[in-house]
């Protein structure tokens, strides 16, 4: 794989460090009495920041190979440790999403958060910029840095602004996250010495290594990669999290830092670790399929929304970790596309029952009924991202699943038909949720008194629900974007590295 010239100007870094600058200074001057300020400066920092991701899109090649945008500097010369940064085909899209992703946040925040509005609005920048860092970093350590610098917001996020169980939860949150990763700092400091001394991750995608290697070393990630995504069954961590997580807090750790550990077997265990990939692929692919049968199972089961939509994540995650080892170019391409629409409908979902949270103060399925009655606005949206949830056609959940069943029948007939059932059970939860909360007569007094969305919540909505639907009705620019980098991909995959 080729890696492109160094870019001429530093796409990337403006941004990572835009939304860090814009958080550090929102927590130096932000006061509880200049709230407004701090909402507005807050709201022109992450516009801002999105907007600095755009030439990113508008100036891919799609047809070029290896990386774009590269950025390289010496970091700690000592240790021949470089600040360098690249995106591909693979990585591209979660950029913009992020940004994106963290305007929402800021807009979903305005009203409801009321006390240390400066440190809430400042780490949710800071946490995008870390974020962004991850999807961009061409460094082992670099890379190891941002990953690892992602969970100090968060921690605080949920254990300052989550609900009456957030220190057991944040603390969960923590410990699970950061222990899986130990082991990776290990085989990247491996990895380090089996290159000579460099971190370079494109380097490292060359390495010949034993079975024996390969194998110590794909486990190593997979401990960071599974807890983070999460794969069954390391996953009890996130409906604790989530449940006690503050809506925005939730959106973001749905919509984007799962999809960090994802990212991970694109970037680490599958070109690096070829044959330990392949030799443990049907234990992958059998961890993904529990994810997606089982888990929609108990999703079922939940009467918490927050917790229903939790486990859906979890499922349909199983479905990227499916795609991503099935190495077939519909299979690989499906995984990630789900990843983006996941980021969309996801984050959606939990701001919609952040809407409800907001008036109710529950999020118990059976305080609801009747919701639509009074607010039909809301009502509307929520229908549509729970069918987008559960994978309708027309909407983006459905490109991601169908793509990677297509896959998997191509891998195996038993497996895509087993995979299928996933949008079976996903149309059931989905639904059953959406009968019980929408519609109907009112069911109580509070419903009663629900009030419809604001001029904000729709504003906030609306854009969700039109990437939704574009997303689901044109899915060619994403897919587009990141064929020559799949193909790559598999080029790695498909050569043994055996010395």
């Amino acid at each position: 794989m080729m890696q492109s010239t160094i870019s001429s100007f530093p796409y990337l870094s403006l941004a990572i460090w835009l939304p860090v600058l814009f958080g550090v200074l929102i927590l130096a001057i932000g006061r509880d009495e200049r709230a407004g300020m701090t909402r507005w400066l807050a709201l022109a920092g992450a516009v801002i920041s999105l907007l600095a991701t755009f030439p990113l899109v508008s100036n891919f090649d799609n047809a070029a190979h290896g990386m774009q945008f590269v950025e390289s500097a010496p970091w700690i010369g000592r240790f021949n440790i470089f600040y360098s940064l690249g995106i591909d085909g693979l990585s591209l899209w979660f950029v913009p999403l992020t940004a994106f992703i963290t305007v929402i946040v800021i807009i979903s925040a305005w009203e409801v958060i009321q006390q240390r509005v400066a440190q809430y609005m400042g780490a949710f920048l800071i946490l995008s910029g870390l974020m962004i860092g991850v999807f961009c970093a061409m460094d082992g350590l670099l890379f190891y840095f941002f990953f690892e610098a992602t969970l100090i917001p968060m921690y605080i996020i949920i254990g300052i602004w989550g609900g009456d169980n957030r220190i057991y939860a944040s603390f969960k949150f923590f410990l699970y996250t950061f222990f899986g990763s130990l082991l990776t700092l290990v085989a990247i400091i491996y990895l380090y010495n089996a290159a000579g001394g460099s971190f370079d991750i494109l380097e490292w995608h060359t390495l010949p290594l034993t079975m024996k290697e390969q194998t110590f070393i794909f486990i190593a990630f997979l401990a960071a990669f599974a807890v983070k995504v999460p794969m069954f069954p390391v996953h009890t961590w996130l409906p604790d999290v989530h449940v006690e997580a503050p809506t925005g807090g939730s959106a973001v750790l749905a919509a984007i830092m799962l999809k960090l550990g994802a990212y991970g077997f694109l970037r680490f265990s599958l070109p690096i670790t070829p044959d330990a990939s392949h030799s443990m692929a049907p234990f992958i692919i059998t961890l993904s399929l529990i994810a997606v049968i089982y888990i929609g199972l108990v999703a079922l089961v939940q009467k918490d929304m927050k917790k229903l939509v939790a486990y859906s994540s979890i499922a349909h995650m199983g479905f990227v970790t499916l795609g991503f080892f099935m190495f077939n170019t519909m299979s690989l391409q499906g995984g990630i596309v789900q990843m983006i629409s996941h980021g969309f409908v996801s984050g959606a979902m939990f701001l919609c029952i952040g809407v409800l949270y907001d008036q109710m103060h529950s999020r118990q399925i059976a305080d609801y009924g009747g919701v639509v009655n009074r607010m039909p606005k809301f009502a509307a949206f929520f229908v549509l991202f729970s069918m987008a949830n559960a994978g309708l056609p027309a909407t983006s959940g459905f490109v991601g699943e169908f793509m990677v069943i297509l896959g998997a029948v191509e891998y195996n007939f038993w497996i895509g038909m087993l995979a299928a059932t996933a949008l079976i059970f996903g149309a059931a939860y989905s639904l059953w949720m959406v009968k019980r909360v929408v519609f109907g007569e009112v069911a109580n007094p509070h419903v009663a008194e629900l009030v419809d969305l604001n001029r904000r919540e729709f504003f906030m909505l609306a854009v969700l629900a039109i990437a939704t639907l574009y997303m689901g009705l044109y899915p060619a620019p994403f897919t587009d974007t990141m064929q020559t980098s799949v193909a790559d991909l598999l080029q790695h995959v498909s050569v043994s590295k055996l010395p």
